[in-house]
């Protein structure tokens, strides 16, 4: 049993009182044990009174049980006593000029997380979620990674995400045909191993039939390489699997993801070629991070193609991001495409992903940093406003 790590320091977190229990974080069995152990429900008739909850919260996307106009009125005000139904804060909305959608998102005082939504991804768009808030990993060519370990998320915390998204795009009810949220990647803050029991209870709701109804096909959860905890995700979630990987050596891999040390390559692979369901139609995605000058050349490509012989797999090749303060930088697009051109001869698929959403760091490795560091410089400038008085003028160019 996974347990949730909280790490938050919130001055009025001693005083807040108790908050209400989300019921769109339980699954369909959950729900209807908590109907039937708290009393609102009999106990032959909770499965059924669970399943009309579940349509109302996943299908429409309901936040007041009010609207549950199928559901008796004592039993609904015993629901709004009870329980809650309502969606955390979206403290900022951002807008790519690609159409790349990011939001921040308070879960609670001082847990806040990124999302984002990157259109025609997949079958139509891909939603990038959060599993923890700030990561432990320490990874040295990611900037999210530089961001301290609050805790992981709870499983409604990560509905939450999807919920949210699907709010903003108008995708309630839930759409049979001409989705435009139709995949879901374990992309964003945070290592979803580290968070399974959360993250596999999230994939539960989101892939049900009667709700928000995204196939577990259309899930992809990304690890650094949690070797222990592989076998039990592909048992649990049946998600596709992809694999931050990018380098092909135990000494580079340590340097780049420092979890390499604990769990090594050989190790790693090994874990791979066991994950449930692995097949042609059920290929495992490696991520590979283009570092100009560091593992990026022929003879790195080459490595790959022998490391991964005979694993169904497809290579995502990735530009690096730059961040403020990163030791790296991205490869020449020459020595991107000499790269992938070794993989194709080889038969992966590698496509060179185009990076999404820069404009508004809302792409890989860039989530929510220059957002603390956006809002702690206007709130430095308030400040200083402040203490001026009235004719203070403020430079909207102020560094951080």
């Amino acid at each position: 049993m996974t347990i949730t790590l909280d790490l938050s320091r919130s001055r009025d977190a001693a005083a807040a009182p108790a908050r209400r229990q989300n019921l769109t974080g339980l699954t369909r069995p959950a729900l209807a044990a908590a109907l039937e152990a708290g009393g609102l429900v009999q106990a032959g008739k909770a499965k059924m009174r669970a399943s009309q909850l579940w349509r109302w919260m996943h299908h429409y996307g309901v936040t007041d049980f009010a609207q549950m106009t199928d559901v008796a009125k004592e039993l609904r005000a015993a629901l709004s006593d009870a329980y809650d139904l309502s969606r955390p804060e979206v403290v900022e909305r951002q807008v790519s000029v690609d159409g790349t959608r990011k939001w921040l998102i308070r879960m609670a005082p001082g847990v806040e997380v990124e999302t984002v939504y990157i259109p025609d991804v997949g079958r139509s768009g891909a939603l990038c979620v959060s599993s923890q808030v700030g990561c432990t990993l320490n990874c040295t060519f990611c900037h999210t990674g530089t961001q301290p370990l609050v805790r992981n998320l709870t499983a409604a915390e990560i509905v939450a995400q999807v919920q949210v998204a699907r709010d903003e795009l108008g995708e309630w009810p839930s759409p049979k045909e001409d989705r435009r949220l139709s995949n879901i990647v374990f992309m964003g803050m945070g290592e979803p191993l580290y968070n399974l029991d959360s993250v596999a209870d999230a994939i539960d709701i989101i892939a049900d039939n009667e709700g928000i109804a995204i196939s577990r096909r259309r899930i992809t959860v990304s690890t650094s390489g949690v070797v222990p905890e592989l076998k039990a995700l592909g048992e649990r979630t049946q998600a596709m699997l992809a694999i931050s990987l990018h380098a092909t050596n135990d000494a580079l891999r340590d340097e780049l993801v420092p979890i390499n040390r604990k769990y090594p390559i050989a190790e790693l692979i090994a874990g791979i070629r066991a994950y449930p369901g692995l097949g042609n139609a059920r290929r495992v995605t490696f991520e590979y991070v283009m570092l100009k000058g560091v593992n990026d050349s022929p003879a790195e490509a080459r490595a790959l193609v022998k490391l991964l012989a005979g694993i169904p797999a497809k290579i995502n090749l990735i530009p690096f991001n730059p961040w403020p303060g990163s030791p790296y930088a991205c490869s020449d697009w020459g020595a991107i495409e000499a790269f992938a051109a070794i993989l194709n001869r080889a038969g992966y698929a590698s496509p060179i992903r185009t990076p999404r959403g820069r404009d508004i760091l809302a792409a890989c490795g860039q989530l929510k940093s220059e957002s603390e560091k956006e809002r702690a410089s206007v709130r430095r400038a308030r400040e200083r406003a402040v203490v001026v008085g009235d004719s203070a003028e403020t430079d909207p160019r102020d560094p951080d």
